[in-house]
């Protein structure tokens, strides 16, 4: 039940077979009236017994409270903290093994399904482990200053004392510092540098951590004060300020950038100019520049910096704009790494104005990429590909490296 203002309401419990997976990583079921439930806690072809908390007239939302035939991918949560509400993983009850099958499977539907592309060809990325790789995580001081993380679907705080998908140079951090009640907390480490830095908002007053430890506060960083660690990918040295983004490891990075130049090699081979859009601190640019001439673009400020900074030594330039107002260089190639809403129109006619005959596309979000395969497709390309990496273990997340390559005779635009 849940006290809501006073009053107590009883939640509805239902007994359900679940028959799938839904984006977003809740197991779809139906009532016996076809109502679709969306059940967090269950996995594909499972007789669960479920506790709604939410209900529509169309859909409900609810948890699984007792499982009665279980799925034989089903694994007791390796993680003590999941049991005491933690919100991280949502997929610690599946094995890795069909952790990887579900996101594999969820990518083939969506391309499908919106974008109408019949039998996608989508293959699974390499096998990166889903303990002790994340390099950055984003957490709250609890009522103590120890670090948590919120429920799922609430603000409510769980206190953890290590977190099990943190790698140990991050683990360390969240075990033995203390920060201002009620702060945010990001913490990112440079796995293999070993540099570490926290971040701390609003402020880092009262902050404790380990030695080594750099600390800034959000309102240092308005002020313009600058903070960075280093991190080792693909052979190169990157600098990534506080306010850039970067992957989540140096493992799963470097599996992104081989998906990536497989469609390059595949594709384009004879390619001589690159356009990275959304091109952060320079990733894909840096790990697919050389010999090839370069242009980034990217809206953040901070991450421009960081791309100059780290493309210094190739044929790269770098445009500080938003993508609706960039006016589009030729490239043979185009990789974009767009934040989770993806491309969009906006996005797709940009990568259509470069004329380029290969797309690359990064997504970290299965709704998102099949809406735009779908616009890339009107747009007079193909889908020859796509690689699901698992970047983040234990969590139904989503990264997609799809290749694109034009058809013959849509022809380029004039520049």
């Amino acid at each position: 039940m849940q006290h809501l203002a006073g009053r107590v309401r009883f939640l509805t419990t239902v007994e359900l077979r679940t028959t799938a997976m839904a984006v977003g990583g809740e197991a779809v079921a139906r009532e016996a009236g076809g109502r679709v439930v969306f059940v967090s806690g269950a996995l594909p072809d499972e007789l669960v017994e479920v506790e709604l908390s939410d209900e529509k007239a169309t859909f409900a939302r609810g948890s699984v409270i007792s499982v009665l035939e279980a799925s034989p991918g089903r694994v007791a949560p390796p993680c003590p903290h999941l049991a005491e509400g933690c919100g991280g993983c949502d997929w610690q009850h599946a094995t890795e093994e069909l952790q990887r099958s579900l996101r594999r499977t969820t990518v083939v539907e969506v391309l499908e399904r919106s974008a109408k592309i019949t039998d996608p060809e989508v293959r699974s990325g390499p096998d990166l482990r889903a303990e002790g790789l994340r390099t950055t995580v984003r957490g709250v001081a609890g009522p103590d200053g120890r670090f948590g993380f919120h429920r799922r679907r609430s603000h409510d705080i769980v206190v953890v004392e290590r977190c099990l998908i943190a790698h140990p140079l991050v683990d360390e951090i969240i075990a033995t510092s203390s920060f201002p009640p009620g702060s945010t907390v990001t913490i990112r480490v440079g796995a293999r540098t070993g540099e570490r830095m926290v971040v701390v908002a609003p402020r880092a007053s009262g902050t404790r951590v380990p030695d080594g430890v750099q600390v800034v506060g959000a309102d240092e960083l308005r002020r313009g004060h600058r903070a960075w660690i280093h991190e080792e990918v693909a052979g190169r040295t990157w600098r990534i300020s506080a306010g850039s983004f970067f992957q989540a490891s140096p493992e799963g990075a470097e599996a992104l950038i081989d998906a990536a130049s497989a469609f390059v090699a595949d594709h384009a081979p004879n390619a001589e100019r690159l356009v990275d859009l959304f091109c952060g601190v320079g990733l894909f640019a840096g790990a697919l520049g050389a010999r090839r001439s370069v242009i980034g673009v990217e809206r953040s400020a901070s991450a421009v910096a960081d791309a100059r900074h780290n493309l210094a030594d190739l044929d790269a330039r770098l445009v500080k704009v938003a993508l609706g107002r960039w006016r589009a260089s030729p490239a043979d190639v185009v990789v974009a790494d767009p934040a989770r809403n993806g491309l969009g129109v906006e996005g797709v006619a940009a990568v259509k104005a470069t004329g380029a005959d290969v797309c690359v596309l990064v997504s970290c979000d299965p709704a998102a990429l099949g809406r735009d395969a779908g616009l890339i497709e009107a747009a007079g390309y193909r889908h020859v590909g796509s690689t699901v990496v698992d970047l983040f273990g234990h969590a139904s997340h989503i990264e997609v490296v799809s290749g694109f390559t034009k058809v013959a005779g849509t022809g380029t635009p004039t520049m």
